[in-house]
Order: structure tokens, then C-alpha cells, then sequence
């Protein structure tokens, strides 16, 4: 029988009454691999799906990252392919300022028929966590995200050879290192401009905006927020967001973790910290070392790093990306105002303290990175966690706790998991790790120019 909430409608309402140009709303859901799909509502359609949900057959929570049914989940044929509900995330509803027709979408989440969440649904896997620490703790996790993306020449990124797209004001092409040069801001004038009216007229909080170190590379801050559930949601719309204003300036946008060989990869880096029931950061310190929530904090998150990498690092172009002096990490380790390192405490005013967490690729699901984050603080609290010494210099220097450094150790590593097992379940670790083992099998089956190059005449 399905569950319907009498009320959850009233919001959708509202917003039609509010905005009666809208003639269709997309439905945006973000399955297991970060991607967004879902589907397309003509006006009339909208409330009935409010009220009773949607239908979304149950392979759409198995598909690879190309869109293909993994079977061999038990996901698939095993339940008769039977249907799930799409469930709206109340808040969620915004227009599209980019569509040519007026639309607007919202964010959605699959249950079962009864409303009860599906163990592979990626937010939910994140509300349980969140759940936990309040009713555990008593404590909130808070909680933003920095995203890092490429523009690119269009034609030459559909083409499979992309470049640094030309300035959008002049003839200039970018073709060199060139950290947080304020004339590439000024390059692209016109893409920000737009990007931050989107922002705007979606409610999305998008703050610093930065020339990155590589030819094309830009990062966006959003603002912290005390719901971790609604930062994510934000940094789903944004990446959305972003691509749909880089078509719209004849540019392509990639969250691709390395796009160029010879640059640097893009990262999702994320901000945490707890808040008590008055909402005061429980991380605030004058001198990190003497707080002791944070660094059991730290403990964990070093306990759960490498069966945690999967999470953070989750497609084979992934791994492509951690390399030594590259400002991506390769081990498990903290220090304090370091770069070089996967768990950094900024510098910062004794009450802003908190952890900047470095190793997920833009590439990888920002549900699933703040829930393996949460999950790896909460094991370090309730187990009281000693993080060990802080690195200072360079981290790439110090011997550290091993991480995964390719995907096949990173799935193994997450077969293997014991903190996440406990916060994920076992049903998702089981899931995960056979789709991921099928969609490397499918990566690695097909030959590539680079294995023509290198052994077509040498072997």
C-alpha cells in the first residue's frame, strides 16, 4: 500500500500558485554514481506525484556510471525489475532560470512502495548517519562543500581531445599553470555572471568563486550549513547548475577527478564540523590538539580512510589523480593550516574550527562522501580515536597510514569495510562492490588508443 503524506503536497501547491508561467518540472534524482537522472512532469502532473510519489523501477538504483543494469546485484531481474517511488524532498522545488521553456525541478529521493527508504538510495544512506549523531549524541553535523571543475573548448571535449576553452571577452586560449589569476576570472566574465544569477534565483548559497591552478580550473565555495542534507542537495543543484550555464556559453563543464594528464585533478573538498543543541561548534578551539571531541574526530576519519576510498574515489579516472605534490593526498593523515595532507584543520578564528576533508574527486557522490565522512567521525567518537601526531612540512614526505591508491584495491579495501559496514549496512556494502566490480570488468574490457600505442608493435 503506498504511504501517503496528506500535507506534502501544500508546498508543490504554493509554488505553482506562485508561479503559473511553469509548464513542466524535472524530477532530479542522483543515483549510486553521482548521476543525475529522473524525469520530465507536464504542470498537471506535479501534485499527483506530491502527494503519492513517482514510480522508478528498482534497476535505476543499480545502473554503472554509463547507465547500464548491473544484474549480478540482485537488483535487477531477481525482483522482477518492480517498481520503486520517487519521493520529492520538501525545499527542493526551484525554476530552472536557464530552461527555455519556464520549468522548475525538485529533488527526490526512492522508497519502497510503503515509504520506507531503500538501503541503496544515496541520501538516505546519508539521513541515517545524521540521524545517528543526534539521536546518539546529541550532536549536529554541519557541514559545506568546495567543488572543482574544468571549462573546456566544447567541440574538442565532445571529440574526446579536450582543451582549455577560449576567453569568452578575447581570442585567448589559457595553456599554463596560473594560480588564482584574477584575469582568468575575468576571461569568463560572462559564465559567471550567469552562474551566480542562477545561484541566486535557485536559493543556492555559492560564495567564493577561484581561478584554480590549471588552465580552465575554477572552484566554487557554498556556504556552510547546519543540515548536511540540504548542503548536499545544494551541491547536486550546483554541479547541475554549472553545466547547464557552461552549454549555454557554447562551453563544456567536467567534474571529471582528471581530465589532463599534464594538470592537476579536481577535488570536492568538505567542511565539517559538530554543532550541540544551541547550535555553538563543538570543534571550536583556540589550539586543535587540546580539543578532544575533534580529534577522536580526526581518529576516525583515519580508521575509516582506506575502506572509505571507494566512496571518495569511485571511477577509474579517479585514481588518476593522486599523485605525489599535486595537492591531492596519498595517505591518512592530518595536520593543522597543511595542504599537503587528506584531514586539514584550517586556519581560522578559534570558533570556526574544523576539518577540511581532501581526498573525494569532484567525480565522486556528495551524499555517500559526507555519509562515509559522518560515519568515520561518529566510530572515532563513540571509540574514543587517538589521530596520532599532526603532520607538519611536507605530508608527501611522511611515512602515513596506506590508502588504496587504484580502484581495485579501493573495492577490495570496501568489500573488506568494518566501520562502514556498521553505518552503511551490509547490504550496501554487498551492492556496491558488485556493481563497482562489474563496471571495472566492462572499463577494462575495452582496448583503448593507449594500448595500440604502446603494444600494437612492441610485443
Amino acid at each position: 500500500m503506498t504511504l501517503v503524506f496528506p500535507r506534502r503536497h501544500a508546498e508543490a501547491q504554493a509554488f505553482l500558485d506562485a508561479n503559473p508561467d511553469i509548464q513542466s518540472v524535472h524530477v532530479v534524482w542522483t543515483d549510486i554514481c553521482g548521476v543525475a537522472r529522473g524525469k520530465i512532469l507536464r504542470r498537471d502532473e506535479v501534485i499527483p506525484a506530491w502527494k503519492d510519489g513517482r514510480f522508478m523501477p528498482i534497476s535505476a538504483l543499480v545502473l554503472d556510471v554509463t547507465g547500464q543494469d548491473v544484474p549480478e546485484t540482485g537488483l535487477v531481474f531477481d525482483e522482477g525489475d518492480r517498481d520503486m517511488l520517487m519521493w520529492p524532498v520538501p525545499g527542493s522545488l526551484q525554476r530552472i532560470p536557464w530552461a527555455e521553456e519556464p520549468s522548475a525541478q525538485y529533488i527526490a529521493s526512492i522508497c519502497d512502495l510503503d515509504g520506507t527508504p531503500h538501503y541503496f538510495d544515496p541520501r538516505s544512506v546519508l539521513e541515517k548517519i545524521v540521524t545517528r549523531f543526534k539521536n546518539e549524541l546529541n550532536m549536529t553535523p554541519v557541514g559545506a562543500v568546495e567543488l572543482e571543475f574544468y571549462l573546456m573548448d566544447r567541440e574538442s571535449a565532445l571529440a574526446g581531445r579536450p582543451t582549455a576553452p577560449k576567453s569568452l571577452i578575447n581570442e585567448f586560449k589559457p595553456q599554463h599553470y596560473q594560480a588564482y589569476y584574477l584575469q582568468d576570472l575575468d576571461d569568463f566574465a560572462p559564465f559567471f555572471r550567469d552562474l551566480y544569477a542562477f545561484c541566486e534565483a535557485q536559493g543556492l548559497p555559492a560564495k567564493t568563486l577561484i581561478s584554480e591552478y590549471s588552465p580552465g580550473q575554477m572552484e566554487i565555495v557554498l556556504r556552510h550549513r547546519a543540515d548536511v542534507l540540504k548542503a548536499c542537495d545544494e551541491a547536486i543543484m550546483l554541479k547541475r547548475l554549472i553545466k547547464a550555464c557552461a552549454e549555454k556559453h557554447g562551453l563544456a563543464a567536467t567534474f571529471m577527478a582528471k581530465p589532463y594528464a599534464e594538470w592537476t585533478g579536481s577535488g570536492m573538498h568538505v567542511h565539517v564540523s559538530l554543532g550541540d543543541d544551541q547550535g555553538h561548534n563543538l570543534f571550536a578551539a583556540e589550539d586543535p590538539q587540546k580539543n578532544a571531541l575533534l580529534m577522536q574526530a580526526l581518529g576516525g576519519l583515519k580508521a575509516a580512510m582506506a575502506e572509505s576510498m571507494l566512496i571518495f574515489a569511485p571511477n577509474a579516472n579517479s585514481y588518476r589523480r593522486f599523485r605525489r605534490n599535486s595537492y591531492a593526498p596519498v595517505s591518512a593523515s592530518w595536520g593543522i593550516n597543511n595542504r599537503t595532507v587528506s584531514l586539514r584543520i584550517p586556519a581560522g578564528a578559534a570558533n570556526a574550527c574544523h576539518i577540511e576533508h581532501r581526498p573525494s574527486g569532484a567525480d565522486a557522490n556528495p551524499y555517500l562522501v559526507m555519509a562515509a565522512i559522518l560515519a568515520g567521525m561518529h566510530h572515532g567518537i563513540t571509540e574514543k580515536a587517538d589521530p596520532g601526531n599532526p603532520v607538519t612540512g611536507n605530508g608527501y614526505e611522511k611515512r602515513a597510514k596506506y590508502i588504496p591508491g587504484n580502484w581495485f584495491d579501493a573495492i577490495d579495501a570496501f568489500w573488506r569495510a568494518s566501520i562502514l559496514k556498521e553505518y552503511f549496512g551490509k547490504d550496501f556494502v554487498d551492492t556496491y562492490c558488485t556493481l563497482k566490480e562489474v563496471e571495472a570488468d566492462r572499463f577494462y574490457a575495452e582496448p583503448t588508443t593507449r594500448d595500440f600505442e604502446w603494444y600494437l608493435r612492441t610485443v
